[in-house]
């Protein structure tokens, strides 16, 4: 969900139109607001990637 909200916040800034939750971030100017969307989509990513090993860790049986 994150990598998506990043994503959509990116689209719709170019066209002048971003998403309530992410109003915030502008306050501080353009360039922070590029790195927070970039770091929301990383974070979002990371915590994918995580996720995936898990779960892959719990179904694979264990070795012997």
């Amino acid at each position: 969900m994150l990598v998506i909200l990043g994503v959509l916040a990116i689209v719709f800034g170019f066209m002048d139109r971003v998403p309530t939750l992410l109003q915030w971030i502008y306050q501080w100017g353009d360039g922070t607001a590029w790195v927070l969307k970039i770091g929301i989509i990383a974070l979002g990513v990371i915590m994918y990637v995580i996720g995936s090993r898990k779960k892959a860790e719990q179904q694979s049986p264990p070795q012997n």
